[in-house]
């Protein structure tokens, strides 16, 4: 009778696998399993992604564990404890996610379940993890400078932003807040929401050639650009990398 491999709560998996982490810079370490990993695919999965990375930033960020594994499975309502799996074989639909973080005393570790992904969208996931820590740890001064400019977009009443999630909490605030400026939950909620996915798409933007999605949730370019611009006085680019196409005389990548 056969059975089906054991699944690992992601946090027991973090702290088993501490010690067999492999170093990647000053910064970063990974781990791998159940999956094949060749000497170009730590290149083009990690070494790559990494190098983009925008130097002033990178010294922000705590000591990072990159994890890759086959599935991830989202827990169930009511387990405990409430942590996702780490599968080898694969999950329902329904469970299936992509990525999941464990905070650690070590730093966060990030976990990712390549399989049925290419490495793009595995990039995608990996900056939004990366812009999600980060989020939480740019200095006050960042934040407040990044709000600024959505408060300008909120009293001109710009419409759309850059992803779903930072839609929806869009939409709460101005359903649920008459003075939309006023610094509330709902917009502290809202600002970081709007932070992660616009340094997801600035991260990304500089290690990947990537097309912006057109559509009627979509912040328009110019308010777009706004933000990308004050990332990039913030946290520029590594040299040989480009955030803006007039930028490529001087860099080998672009994002559209």
């Amino acid at each position: 009778m056969e059975t089906s491999a054991p699944k690992l709560r992601v946090g027991e998996f973090a702290r088993q696998i501490r010690d067999q982490l492999v170093p990647l810079g000053s910064r970063f370490s990974y781990f791998f399993t159940g999956i094949p990993f060749g000497e170009e695919d730590v290149k083009e999965y990690l070494e790559d992604p990494i190098q983009a990375l925008s130097p002033a930033l990178r010294k922000l960020l705590p000591k990072v564990a990159i994890v890759l594994v086959p599935y991830i499975e989202r827990c169930a309502p009511g387990d405990k404890p409430l942590e996702d799996l780490i599968s080898f074989e694969r999950p329902d639909r329904k469970r299936q996610i992509w990525a999941s973080t464990v905070v650690t005393e070590e730093g966060p570790v990030l976990l990712f379940g390549l399989h049925d992904h290419d490495v793009g969208e595995y990039h995608y996931l990996l900056y939004r993890s990366l812009a999600a820590v980060a989020a939480d740890i740019l200095p006050a001064e960042a934040v407040e400078q990044f709000a600024g400019i959505l408060r300008d977009e909120l009293t001109a009443g710009v419409h759309g932003e850059v992803d779903e999630e930072s839609w929806e909490a869009k939409q709460a605030l101005i359903r649920r807040q008459r003075n939309v400026r006023r610094k509330t939950k709902g917009f502290t909620k809202y600002a970081r929401q709007a932070l992660v996915d616009t340094l997801t798409l600035y991260l990304h933007g500089i290690c990947c050639d990537i097309d912006i999605e057109t559509g009627p949730r979509q912040l328009a370019s110019r308010h777009l650009r706004r933000r990308l611009e004050l990332l990039q006085s913030l946290y520029p680019p590594p040299e040989g990398f480009a955030v803006f196409p007039e930028d490529q005389n001087h860099a080998g990548n672009r994002a559209k």
